[in-house]
């Protein structure tokens, strides 16, 4: 009942405004989510929530303040989409991909708009406060501030808005890990924050290249809009793919994954490497638009094999039903394994099948000194 009254089903007007029956056919629900970014909003649940995973907490302990964090942070990244949304409202009017969102086509109004803004603002950093801690409700909040003003009139005035706009999406996974206790130091916060930071750049790019005219049409700022050769654009996404792809080998240097990581990223940015040379050689939309649909599968792979190669989950120290579902995936990825084909076991982080591995021998000198 409150939804249906602040945003009203808004039909066409025969002497108004002509609407198109997809924007005024839209329910209420509906225009809330796209205010929200909906799809913006579930990548920044995911990338959170891996942030949190990768500490490797006990289930019974991790749960509620997961949830917390995972809630709290979409909530804070409906507002700032809302409010982006109301200080774009005359340029969106100029663009075919927005034209058709709830405020340019008048579904709903701005002061409607603002409301929801600062409802789900409010509740969004009441919800982090209550079930996480200091640190990362500043960095849910601050990111409102950081991705609705700053990020937002930075897109009509400087090409530099898309490094800040990389800078709030990869502020989520860092929440996920500051909620689950770490420090914004810890080597696990600064490749989560890295990774996010990085990919946007290929995935960014590729789709401003493919909607260039139409950012030109709504007065942005972006590099493919003033790079008609597209040279600069297609360099910016191979050399961002090229920093990507050392990411999985420095974190196993460094000791914090297993050197499966290295070798599995390797082959993940090998596939990116590749499209984006592609690009270099052939600047069509077709070319930006293979980068961005691989930029949509590649980053919950990378971070789901971060998640599982993560030392974290060897700690003897613990335990819980999820550390268990780890070690079985990890135990299910012997029959995959390359190594159970070549002599290669001391690559991989789960026991050998052969001989046991190194959680073998464990078990049995356990057993010889009982």
């Amino acid at each position: 009942m409150l939804v249906s009254r602040l945003f009203p089903r808004v039909l066409p007007k025969i002497n108004g405004p002509v609407r198109t029956l997809a924007s005024s056919a839209r329910s209420p629900l509906a225009n809330i989510a796209e205010l929200s970014k909906a799809r913006l909003s579930s990548l920044v649940v995911l990338t959170t929530s891996c942030g949190f995973l990768s500490a490797g907490l006990p289930l019974y302990v991790s749960v509620p303040t997961l949830v917390g964090a995972s809630v709290g942070t979409a909530l804070c990244a409906s507002s700032a989409g809302t409010i982006n949304q109301v200080l774009e409202v005359d340029r969106d009017k100029r663009m075919k991909r927005t034209r058709h969102r709830p405020l340019p086509s008048g579904d709903v109004s701005i002061s409607q708009a603002s409301m929801l803004a600062t409802a789900t603002g409010a509740l969004g950093g009441t919800v982090l406060y209550l079930t996480t801690d200091p640190l990362t409700t500043l960095l849910g909040v601050g990111n409102i501030a950081l991705y609705a003003p700053i990020y937002t009139l930075s897109k009509q005035s400087t090409e530099w808005n898309t490094w800040i706009g990389a800078v709030v999406g990869a502020i989520p996974p860092v929440m996920g890990w500051t909620a689950s206790g770490g420090s914004l130091m810890d080597p696990e916060c600064l490749f989560l924050g890295s990774s996010l930071f990085l990919w946007q750049f290929p995935h960014f790019f590729a789709l401003s290249w493919m909607h260039r005219k139409d950012y030109a049409q709504g007065g942005f700022q972006m590099v493919p809009v003033n790079d008609p050769t597209g040279e600069r654009t297609a360099s910016l996404i191979f050399r961002y793919s090229v920093y990507l792809s050392a990411l999985p080998i420095a974190s196993t240097i460094v000791g914090m994954t297993n050197p499966m990581f290295a070798v599995e990223g390797c082959l993940l940015n090998g596939y990116l490497l590749y499209k984006s040379r592609k690009f270099q050689q052939d600047k069509s939309n077709q070319n930006a638009r293979k980068i961005f649909l691989t930029s949509l599968w590649y980053l919950p792979c990378l971070l789901g094999l971060f998640i599982l190669h993560n030392k974290n989950w060897d700690d003897e120290e613990r335990e819980g039903v999820l550390t268990e579902k780890v070690k079985m995936m990890k135990e299910k990825g012997l029959e995959y394994c390359f190594h159970e084909k070549v002599d290669a076991k001391d690559l991989c982080p789960v026991p050998h099948s052969k001989d046991g591995g190194k959680e073998g021998e464990k078990e049995k000198e356990k057993k010889a000194s009982k």
